[in-house]
């Protein structure tokens, strides 16, 4: 007997050419991929063995110019626009001009221009470098051949280590800079501050040993020991860092950092500054820019990073308010004279710039980027009242004022409630100190006269 297949009709192959049901159905019909076609050499063409770098600085404008190449009159219209929005002058436009005639000129399809040929050529005609290559990259013809700036300087700090040691440091700081799989990236300053501490420990173990697994506990400990203080508790720190990013990684068999401890650095009493030397600062802000950088840091309390980094959006004028480091306080009379006496200068001074900071520079000007920390900080650098002074003065005044009263302190200036736990005892151990020495009252905490227009230390401001 034949055994045979039974199965109901029009369901697997319907007559009507609808979609098949079942099984059959629901799986998708993969097509077969094309094969590629192949590509045949013609011995007309020649292959490239390597490409030729063009040098600019042989350029006579006479006899290579080309004004008629379609790269050149692109670049010079992306140019334009390119000043109009970032408020390039005259004499910027002109020099970005003549230096797109220089590299452009004999520029054909599907070359591009390295840094390592601008550079030299631009540079010693006075041509803008950055703002030539910013135009070249809106239009795809720019390649930065420079290296990475912290390559460059991980080979210097790496060096000397030897090489078990020098890859373990460099993954280590890598992942600090850029973050890991499950670690966020930490900023810079942090992780040259880290290195720093670790690397006059690293090349010391180098001259012993080859590899970071050989590191014992007691040289931890010497380590540590070797320093006090701040960078005593920084060293352990790094360290440890270091360590548990190489036994996350597998690339040490133990943490040698375990359980050892640093006591933590109670900070000191905070002191205010001597009306002397805020004078002294006042007497500096001679200039719009200084009185608003001056007027921010003593009574607003901003750090130097937050004034320079604040936008004009920051600045109510209408509604006399002004946000600091994201938290919005009152403008007073002082801020907002030096607000307006600035802005008339800025507006003066570079009535088309585009930059959208509340400060700015002559080199900020047609950029968009902030102003430099050594320009922020130039009027005081040098005085016992600096910008960062001034700023703990002024939050340290408010809680002599207000009786050491940290929700306050975190109320008025935004500050994390460790801070105003730290300026609240400072606060409560002067105001002791003074009614032990005075039990009358003390000058600093009823206030003082304003001197020069400019409220005094004292004063709630």
């Amino acid at each position: 007997m034949t055994c045979r297949q039974l199965f109901f009709a029009n369901l697997q192959r319907p007559e009507n050419g609808g979609p098949r049901v079942g099984k059959a159905g629901r799986r998708v019909l993969k097509t077969r991929p094309l094969p590629e076609p192949r590509r045949l050499i013609t011995t007309s063409g020649h292959l490239t063995l390597f490409t030729a770098t063009r040098d600019f600085r042989r350029f006579d404008r006479e006899l290579h110019a080309d004004l008629t190449n379609p790269w050149l009159v692109r670049a010079r219209q992306a140019a334009r626009a390119l000043g109009e929005t970032r408020g390039w002058g005259r004499w910027i436009a002109g020099d970005v001009n003549r230096a797109l005639v220089i590299v452009l000129s004999g520029f054909h399809e599907g070359e591009s221009i390295r840094y390592s040929g601008l550079f030299p050529s631009l540079r010693v005609r006075g041509l803008p470098v950055v703002r030539t290559a910013e135009v070249l990259d809106h239009l795809g013809l720019f390649a930065d051949d420079r290296a990475p700036a912290v390559d460059r300087w991980l080979e210097r700090k790496l060096d000397g280590m030897p090489p078990g040691i020098h890859r373990v440091v460099e993954a280590w700081v890598r992942t600090l800079l850029d973050g890991g799989p499950r670690s966020e990236p930490r900023s810079r300053h942090t992780t040259w501050a880290y290195l720093g501490e670790v690397q006059p420990v690293l090349l010391e173990w180098s001259s012993r040993y080859d590899h970071l697994r050989e590191v014992t506990r007691g040289d931890i400990i010497a380590a540590r020991d070797a320093v006090t203080g701040k960078q005593r508790e920084g060293r352990i720190v790094a360290l440890r860092s270091l360590f548990r990013h190489a036994k996350k990684n597998g690339q040490i068999f133990r943490n040698p950092t375990i359980r050892i401890r640093v006591p933590r650095q109670t900070g000191g009493v905070l002191q205010a500054l001597d009306q002397a030397d805020i004078d002294e600062a006042i007497a500096t802000a001679t200039t719009p820019d200084i009185r608003l950088i001056v007027a921010l840091a003593a009574i607003h309390a901003a750090r130097p990073k937050m004034i320079r980094t604040m936008q004009l959006d920051d600045i109510d004028l209408g509604n006399r308010r002004i946000t600091a480091g994201g938290h919005v306080r009152p403008l007073d009379d002082l801020t907002h004279r030096a607000v307006l006496d600035w802005l008339d200068h800025r507006r003066n001074r570079w009535p088309n710039t585009a930059n959208p900071h509340l400060l700015i520079t002559q080199k900020t000007a047609v950029e968009l980027g902030p102003a430099g920390k050594l320009w922020t900080t130039r009027a005081t650098r040098n005085l016992t009242a600096t910008l960062e002074r001034l700023r703990v003065d002024r939050q340290l005044e408010e809680a002599l004022t207000h009786g050491a009263d940290r929700l306050h302190l975190a109320l008025v200036f935004g500050i994390d409630e460790k801070t105003a736990i730290r300026y609240a005892d400072s606060a409560r151990q002067l105001l002791q100190a003074d009614l032990e020495a005075d039990p009358v009252c003390s000058s600093r905490t009823h206030g003082s006269a304003p001197e020069n227009g400019i409220p005094g230390p004292s004063s709630s401001r």
